[in-house]
């Protein structure tokens, strides 16, 4: 590789200082979009009000309790129940709040929306409420 070569491939592999904060706002955005949308997701699988981690936890152990009992169908159920309660005690243990997750994701979504092409509906589809997808300016 002859010299004037080298220098074109190091010229080619330089990254501007601008360039440079793109990358570093798009990891962001990334990061506080997959973080709200995984804390929308946890609140739809647990559904319905939320538990504090003593009662998840009384719950969990008069399911044990019956479990001494169970019949095997009834057995297969309250082992089920069981996981469904554990992922909810660990989920508590996070202490998520999703309140702050949703104003950061109010703070980036038009841009990241303009910059990745994501649509509104895909929004929706994903689980966005309608109402913080207009605070964050997507229509």
């Amino acid at each position: 590789m002859s010299q004037g070569d080298a220098n074109t491939e190091r010229k080619a592999r330089e990254v501007t200082p601008e360039h440079k904060a793109a990358m570093i706002q798009g990891r962001m955005e990334a990061r506080v979009v997959r973080q709200y949308l995984e804390a929308l997701e946890g609140v739809r699988k647990s559904g319905g009000r939320r538990r504090s981690k003593e009662t998840l936890e009384k719950k969990l152990a008069s399911v044990e309790q019956e479990l001494a009992s169970a019949d095997p169908v009834g057995r297969l159920h309250l082992i089920q129940e069981r996981i469904d309660l554990q992922s909810q005690i660990e989920a508590a243990e996070q202490n998520v709040d999703i309140n702050e997750l949703e104003s950061a994701f109010v703070d980036i979504a038009g841009s990241y929306s303009e910059r990745r092409g994501i649509s509104r509906q895909a929004w929706r589809e994903v689980g966005v409420p309608p109402k913080v997808l207009q605070r964050a300016g997507i229509r």
